[in-house]
């Protein structure tokens, strides 16, 4: 991320993160949709992509949705979150709304809405142990 509101919005979430949370900024100047950040809460991990906006439309390349996408549909976890620069909320989207937010921004997607880091931590961990459970249950050798 270059310097500026995105790296101001990764700093105040940084410094916001949960015990037990352990993340790892992304460089990459190269491109292929990898996201910002990389993050691992009590041996959870997900992926993010951090944004701001200043109205309804979030910079979203196709790289990175293609990436989110792929990731997706393999069972990781990844997501969207944008910082809304006039009201201050933050948005939290799945990795699979990618192309949504790319064709009509935040109002196009599925997403939720919190006043802070804490409130978005807050609502986050419940969606990680439900993901990692249904990965995690025994398959059915009927199936």
């Amino acid at each position: 991320m270059s310097k500026g509101p995105e790296a101001n919005f990764w700093n105040t979430l940084r410094s916001n993160l949960p015990k037990k949370a352990f993340a790892t900024r992304i460089e990459n100047v190269h491109g292929g949709g990898v996201p910002d950040a990389h993050i691992v809460w009590d041996g959870l991990p997900f992926w993010m992509e951090l944004k701001t906006t200043k109205g309804n439309a979030v910079k979203v390349s196709s790289h990175q949705a293609a990436w989110h996408m792929a990731y997706y549909a393999r069972g990781g976890l990844s997501f969207f979150l944008i910082k809304a620069l006039s009201t201050k909320d933050i948005y939290l989207f799945g990795g699979d709304q990618g192309p949504d937010l790319i064709k009509g921004g935040m109002s196009a997607a599925r997403g939720s809405r919190f006043s802070n880091p804490a409130a978005l931590f807050e609502s986050l961990r419940p969606r990680l142990l439900d993901h990692y459970s249904a990965a995690l249950r025994p398959c059915d050798p009927a199936a």
